[in-house]
């Protein structure tokens, strides 16, 4: 019953064995994912992906390190995209300090427009924060984010703006990171954060899971995640699968 809530299935690491890998994901226990698309060439396959599996669902938006290449019709387009049966949620969106793409300001400017867009179809939102937590946090809160909720993908900061996410309604979502030695924060978050706020994703192919770190991610490994938090929660992977789905859910209207 894994859910894995961001997948990145429309990536060129998937073209070659993309239903291969969807099928060694069926057969770990993952019942749901979401494909996300960020961009013009992410955004139609992300949906194709989710048209052809029943299991399969797919989030819009436009990335942060591309907010400079957004004009006005990809958010009057991305728009239009939320009314489609297999959209659930707007994103990933945010902020990305690490590259040096485009300007913080325009980076700014685009999160507020898709945070705006999202309370206008009310549809949760996807957050992609990199070197960025207290401008999302103080965006997220000046926007009234709260009015439609949504998901800090790969959380992997401190526990105090984990906690004032939860108080705008959003959830924290744990992907690979958690299962790396050395990394302190999510394994804290992962302890702290009650389980019916928790969600578990991969980001693949992308941050695979210790002992995968380096490979490429596939959405079986998020099983990994989940026994991990298991863990460090004291709980079996079953409940840790049940209650991330039962979460998901809620949070998609699936």
């Amino acid at each position: 019953m894994l859910f894995d809530t961001h997948v990145h299935l429309n990536a060129d690491q998937f073209m070659e064995d993309r239903d291969e890998v969807i099928q060694r994901a069926l057969g770990e226990g993952v019942t749901h994912m979401v494909v996300v698309g960020f961009d013009r060439g992410t955004i139609p396959l992300a949906i194709e992906i989710a048209e052809q599996y029943d299991f399969i669902y797919a989030a819009v938006g436009w990335h942060p390190v591309d907010a400079v290449d957004m004009q006005d019709k990809d958010l009057t387009w991305i728009e239009e995209l939320s009314s489609h049966e297999k959209v659930v949620a707007i994103g990933e969106m945010g902020l990305d300090y690490h590259w040096d793409r485009s300007p913080k300001s325009v980076q700014k400017e685009v999160f507020r427009k898709q945070i705006n867009l999202a309370k206008r179809v009310n549809m949760p939102i996807i957050i992609h924060n990199r070197e960025a937590t207290a401008d999302i946090v103080d965006i997220l809160q000046e926007e009234n984010a709260e009015e439609v909720g949504g998901i800090m993908h790969c959380y992997n900061d401190d526990v105090s703006y984990a906690k004032a996410c939860l108080d705008m309604g959003f959830y924290i979502s744990l992907g690979g990171p958690v299962t790396f030695k050395n990394a302190k924060a999510p394994k804290i978050v992962a302890q702290e954060i009650p389980i019916d706020k928790l969600l578990i994703e991969t980001d693949c192919p992308f941050l695979a899971p210790h002992p995968n770190r380096g490979k490429r991610n596939e959405p079986a490994y998020v099983k990994l995640v989940a026994e991990k938090i298991a863990e460090l929660k004291d709980l079996s992977v079953g409940e840790v699968a049940r209650q991330t789905n039962q979460n998901a859910k809620e949070l998609f209207k699936i």
